[in-house]
């Protein structure tokens, strides 16, 4: 595999992918809609669902296209899990304009990828010096060593009070810190701050910052996409609601915790640096959910962008439909021999002296690659059929033609093998 086609590949999986992060995120949409009124656990999974499925249907994806033969182009099948076959959503001149333009779009996206993900790992730098130099609080410290073990975590759990910080932030899995704003520990009565470290004690308990650092890096390789952002926002939300009736079990006081994050919103007015959540989520929301749990009536005007979602995914489809093939194009596919290398004549068949003329079938797909090969007319000859065969199905052609579009079409190339 040469750079070129590594390029194709991871080009043509991320420009399939504005289609199926869409098919994603609409069924998520709709699935998280019949579960608006299921306990959050449902609603986090079926949204950390959705995200894994938009970073494995393009790993798939790209895996199919870099193991496969010369027909993992633009035009390639995309097999899912489930056994849905779908055709391009491209149109032919839309297929051809892009590829032309697969370098620059893996460019950008490499670009970006590097900086967002150089962002994450200067956050965990700075979440690492936090833990390692910011102020110890010992009453605070000794206090959330005995809610670690009230919460049945046996791993020892530091707390760090930062001064510039928005809100509570828990990091680390083997050696858990929790970091809390200088504003909290000065400014919130310590029962109030109490119930809200019991909240990040959930966290911990949950393993919930291994699975925030894999959202991380979807949003990292996938950050041009809509659906993944929204889709890891819920994910967020359900996660905070979670950890919310976690702590408000373990303290024995839904009501405690709402008022705690109520004073949280009080604070967020008198001093900027506070953020409007701790971890994700709206304050009002979930201290309304704490103190008078509702159901949730389906709203329409919400499953309007749903709606447009599933519309625009069923024209997607349709426009994916195979069209019919002229059997005869206007142009026939004319093969590039600068694009591959010269055949290379078996040291057996030298030592044999056999020569021949082989004919192959080439099937040429509309971006100029080939998609599939077979013998037209042998050589008469096994070694010489197969070698003609592997070298000239690496050129590129120029495609056949029907009304001006490129077609995919079957051409015919014959090669002689000569002793000089």
């Amino acid at each position: 595999m040469n750079a070129a086609d590594l390029v194709a590949g991871v080009g043509w999986t991320l420009v399939h992918f504005l289609w199926q992060g869409a098919l994603i995120g609409c069924a998520t949409a709709v699935l998280l809609t019949a579960l608006r009124n299921a306990r959050p656990e449902s609603r986090y999974l079926a949204a950390c669902t959705g995200l894994f499925l938009c970073l494995a249907w393009p790993a798939t994806e790209l895996v199919l296209r870099l193991q496969g033969s010369a027909g993992a182009g633009g035009d390639a099948m995309v097999l899912f899990a489930a056994g849905l076959v779908a055709g391009s959503p491209l149109d032919d001149s839309w297929s051809v304009l892009l590829g032309e333009q697969l370098s620059w779009v893996v460019g950008t996206w490499a670009v970006c990828t590097l900086a967002m993900a150089l962002r994450m790992v200067l956050g965990l730098l700075w979440i690492g010096r936090a833990a390692a130099h910011e102020r110890i609080e010992p009453a605070w410290q000794a206090r959330i060593e005995r809610m670690a073990g009230q919460f049945g975590i046996d791993r020892a759990v530091r707390l760090r009070v930062v001064e510039r910080l928005g809100s509570p932030i828990t990091a680390g899995w083997w050696r858990p810190v929790v970091l809390v704003p200088a504003a909290l520990v000065s400014g919130m009565p310590a029962h109030l701050l109490e119930a809200l470290l019991a909240h990040e004690m959930a966290h911990i308990k949950r393993h919930d910052y291994l699975v925030n650092l894999g959202q991380n890096v979807v949003e990292t390789i996938l950050f041009y996409h809509p659906a993944v952002w929204w889709i890891s926002g819920r994910i967020r939300v359900e996660r905070e609601q979670i950890a919310d009736d976690f702590a408000a079990r373990q303290l024995g006081e839904p009501r405690r915790l709402a008022l705690a994050l109520s004073e949280l919103e009080r604070l967020q007015f008198s001093t900027h640096h506070l953020a409007q959540a701790a971890n994700g989520g709206d304050l009002m929301s979930r201290i309304k959910r704490l103190i008078r749990p509702d159901t949730q009536a389906l709203n329409w005007k919400a499953a309007i962008p749903v709606l447009g979602l599933a519309a625009l995914c069923s024209a997607v489809f349709a426009h994916a439909a195979p069209t019919p093939k002229s059997a005869e194009p206007d142009l026939a596919a004319v093969a590039d021999f600068n694009s591959c290398k010269r055949p290379h004549y078996p040291a057996e068949s030298i030592k044999q002296n056999h020569t021949g003329t082989v004919t192959l079938g080439f099937l040429v797909a509309k971006n100029g690659k080939v998609k599939e090969a077979k013998l037209a007319k042998s050589s008469g000859h096994v070694l010489l059929d197969d070698a003609a065969r592997i070298a000239l199905e690496k050129c590129r052609f120029k495609p056949a033609r029907t009304k001006g579009k490129p077609v995919e079409s079957w051409t015919a190339v014959q090669y002689v093998w000569t002793l000089e």
